[in-house]
């Protein structure tokens, strides 16, 4: 029986969630619950102080029917991106409003090609923790949850994640746990690709299709895969690294230590330094930004090297068409984005000529909605998906329902 209201708990704060402020009569229509259900769910919930009555709507004829809403100041949400050479953390009620910002440099790890200090990355993201909370003048204990969004392969297997990434030199750095040990706010972490995935599929671009594949490009290249409304992880939590799929048989080295991956062709460093070969400036990572914001037609090297970086971006979003038969793909990133605005047609055109006619044909390709820099707001989704997958109880409740405060400090303990 637990499981049963659990499950339905799950039903109408997911509707309420993605859907905004409704009726009762309308979340029984909507999730196929019976009205004394959702009555007496609802009425839970409202006590909790998990959902609030949120304005009137007119009735045929009868009284006007209360409007519900998940309630914003419920609990909050810290979300971070974890770069090459910086940590982003910000903070959101349940509305997705946010209420705090902290960004820090990171140092890099030893060794050549190393990215950032695992140890650094670490402390970094709980001073930033706490100095979004601070920000939001709220408790730390009203915080639901934690997501960090990293490069590579994030191992979900174990009693906390485990991150690896070659091109970054993580190496099964246990994240998860040297988190977990400087915090009691709950943690999960996540490849940055899929968490901004997460997020274009509930607020942005990718809302309303059930099959897409939301694409990142910056100085990593990566996917997420959306089969049927669920995020596709592989056997091993793998799949996605787009990146590092071969575009080129023996082709330029890629940063992963492999020849002719697609990284390789269109990740912004790559390109960076072709654009300053022909530029003779130096490389600077605001390099491509410049170039593509500037106005007027582009220098003829500058020109070439964008036609091929735009060819090799089309050529390996039609192996995503072939493979995965989308209804849409979404692309975005540092890279990524300012590229679409300016040359998505030509994209769409490479993509057009190196895809199956069929599959293509089905296809859309959209820009992301939510800005090149959704990482973090990304990772932030993480707990939110657990508090709705959960119906908003914590994983040892019961059957009665606690007092508000009770409720999310008991909601706030639980592991993912």
């Amino acid at each position: 029986m637990r499981d049963v209201r659990r499950a339905n708990r799950a039903s109408l704060l997911t509707d309420l969630f993605h859907g905004g402020r409704q009726s009762r009569q309308e979340l029984g229509d909507t999730t196929a619950l019976s009205q004394a259900s959702v009555s007496n769910l609802i009425g839970e919930m409202i006590e909790e102080g998990l959902v609030e009555e949120a304005g009137l709507v007119g009735s045929d004829g009868g009284r006007p029917r209360a409007l519900l809403r998940v309630a914003p100041g419920y609990g909050y949400v810290a979300g971070a991106d974890v770069g090459e050479s910086r940590v982003t953390v910000e903070l959101y009620d349940l509305a997705m409003s946010r209420l705090g910002f902290a960004q820090f440099p990171l140092e890099s790890g030893s060794g050549a090609g190393a990215g950032a200090d695992p140890e650094s990355a670490a402390e970094k993201l709980l001073e930033g923790l706490d100095a979004v909370v601070a920000e939001a003048g709220i408790e730390k204990s009203e915080v639901l949850g934690f997501g960090v969004g990293v490069a590579g392969v994030v191992d979900q297997s174990g009693e906390a994640p485990v991150v690896h990434s070659q091109t970054t030199g993580w190496d099964g750095v246990p994240l998860g746990r040297m988190l977990r040990d400087g915090t009691d706010v709950p943690i999960f972490v996540e490849n940055g690709a899929k968490a901004v995935g997460q997020a274009e599929m509930w607020f942005g671009a990718g809302r309303g299709a059930r099959h897409a594949v939301i694409v990142m490009v910056g100085t990593g290249v990566g996917a997420a895969v959306v089969v049927d409304g669920r995020s596709y992880r592989g056997a091993h939590s793998n799949a996605g690294e787009w990146g590092h799929t071969t575009l080129v048989y023996d082709g330029d080295v890629c940063r992963c230590g492999a020849k002719g991956c697609l990284e390789a062709y269109i990740g912004s460093g790559k390109v960076i330094a072709r654009l300053a070969e022909v530029t003779g400036q130096e490389p600077d990572p605001k390099l491509l930004n410049r170039v593509l914001a500037a106005q007027g037609e582009l220098d003829e090297g500058v020109a070439e090297v964008i036609r091929q970086t735009v060819g090799y971006l089309g050529a390996g979003i039609a192996g995503l068409v072939n493979l995965f038969s989308p209804e849409r793909i979404v692309l975005g990133g540092p890279a990524g984005l300012p590229l679409g605005e300016r040359f998505l047609s030509d994209i769409r055109d490479a993509a057009a000529r190196n895809a199956l006619r069929h599959p293509y044909s089905r296809t859309r390709i959209d820009l992301c909605q939510l800005g090149p820099d959704a990482v973090a707001m990304g990772a932030a989704t993480l707990p939110i998906a657990r508090l709705l997958a959960d119906g908003g109880l914590p994983v040892t409740a019961g059957a009665a329902p606690m007092s508000r405060a009770a409720h999310r400090r008991s909601l706030s303990r639980g592991r993912p």
